[in-house]
């Protein structure tokens, strides 16, 4: 992905702290065995489950608790910090857009639902998305379909080893129709891990006038992610899975600017349905058909009331942790240790056993989702992978999760283990934990 913003090369402290014997260093030069030691892991846990929810950094944590107790029990104003303002504007630098395009939401299933509601939508209208989707996701669109009399046309993505970008967007070029108004997809598929084509997607709707909504909880802090670069209009994305941030935090961008170059299209009419500084009375400005803003619309959406100001504080550090690192160097060692657990896998359990995508490039990412029994029908037994998963995490402290989603052709729901890796793993850990895999695989089958 396109970097957004030049990594902060500052020096920052040591986690252990000067006191404690620690020192001042730059994390853009830091190795890995020291960067792991930034975050809060369980030394007897092998997570490789980061999809599901992050390792926050001590910092973070520290950040929660001191921000809490600064705006605890003295004269503090509780809803002056609901606007973010600050923070808005340090997470937006670190995916390269403005603090008039950025919520601090409460996860991206909150921003999602936000963005789905307030799309402006009417009885006929068309959403092509997919069955991949995040539950979530297919939800609220249900919600609209039974409000305004919507269709909701549901592709059922291609899975396996051998999937291609082209096959993807051919499936969704052939859904469009003239009723359509938004095309809805994810950035990194929940179930299978696939990274799909955003940009190639995105210019595929352009082309046909639509809004696009992208689920992008899997987003940020694993792709060194440009928003504005993507032409999306909606992304709702999660603060607490790979940006390892605190549970309860969320990123929803809102296209707010016209960048020809990106998405020419004007931008699509929204309303905030949940807002405290929408007008009270009247409507507001005009939309900007320019790269410079006429109204701040997500304002409208972050304010709501009293806030978290240590939520919004934790989630920025977070991010300026990332920067310091470096987001493409973070995105280069998650994606080679997913390269890693891929081979892995393939060596236990062979080429065919793997639902995600393995041989393009454009659509890899470190989430893989695999069937670990020599039976194929043995992905349609729900029981023998809760029973995987369970036993994992109960005799050898290993935490991955199950996944359910359809295949094309096949009338049974599918299931499989996903493994998923991110900056803080090691090659050591996993293969470790892909073996013990192996023998439980054949020991269940």
């Amino acid at each position: 992905m396109t970097q957004s913003v030049k990594p902060d090369e500052r020096s920052v402290p040591d986690p252990a702290g000067p006191a404690n014997g620690g020192s001042p260093r730059r994390l853009r030069d830091a190795p890995w065995e020291s960067i792991r030691e930034l975050f809060a892991l369980d030394p007897t846990t092998t997570h490789l489950n980061t999809g599901t929810v992050g390792a926050m950094p001590y910092e973070v944590l520290d950040t929660i608790d001191r921000v809490t107790r600064e705006w605890t029990g003295g004269l503090a104003d509780v809803y002056k910090p609901s606007g973010y303002y600050e923070h808005r504007a340090a997470i937006g630098r670190a995916f390269g857009v403005d603090q008039d395009e950025i919520v601090i939401c409460h996860n991206a299933t909150e921003g999602v639902a936000r963005i789905i509601q307030g799309l402006d939508l009417h009885e006929g209208d068309e959403v092509v998305t997919t069955s991949h989707e995040c539950y979530s996701v297919l939800s609220n669109f249900n919600l609209v379909r039974n409000r305004y009399g919507l269709t909701i046309k549901t592709l059922t993505m291609p899975t396996g080893y051998d999937v291609t970008a082209d096959e993807i967007v051919d499936l969704f070029e052939a859904a469009i129709t003239p009723r359509t108004k938004v095309l809805a997809f994810a950035g990194i598929t929940l179930f299978t891990g696939t990274m799909m084509p955003m940009r190639r997607l995105c210019e595929l709707a352009q082309r046909h006038g639509l809004t696009t909504v992208i689920d992008g909880a899997l987003l940020p802090g694993l792709v060194n992610l440009d928003m504005r670069a993507l032409g999306a209009d909606f992304i709702a994305c999660s603060g607490s899975k790979f940006q390892c941030g605190p549970l309860g935090t969320g990123i929803l961008y809102l296209r707010n600017k016209v960048f020809p170059e990106y998405n020419p299209l004007p931008l699509p009419t929204f309303w905030p349905v949940i807002s405290t500084w929408y007008p009270m009375i009247g409507s507001p400005p005009p939309r900007t058909r320019t790269s410079v803003e006429s109204d701040d619309t997500a304002l409208y959406v972050q304010s709501a009331g009293s806030a978290s100001i240590a939520r919004g504080a934790a989630l920025a550090r977070a991010c300026e942790i990332w920067d310091e690192i470096g987001r493409d160097r973070i995105e280069r060692r998650a994606m080679e240790l997913g390269d890693h657990a891929r081979r892995r896998l393939v060596e236990a359990f062979g080429k065919e056993s793997i639902f995600s995508p393995g041989e393009d490039p454009l659509l890899k990412s470190p989430l893989i989702a695999f069937n670990p029994f020599r039976d194929p029908e043995a992905a349609w037994n729900i029981k023998k992978f809760t029973a995987f998963t369970d036993r994992l995490e109960r005799e050898h402290r290993i935490w991955i999760r199950w996944t359910e989603f359809d295949v094309p052709g096949s009338p049974h729901q599918h299931y499989a283990a996903r493994v998923c890796t991110h900056l803080f793993n090691t090659r050591e850990e996993i293969d470790r934990a892909i073996g013990i895999m192996a023998r439980l695989g054949e020991e269940m089958s």
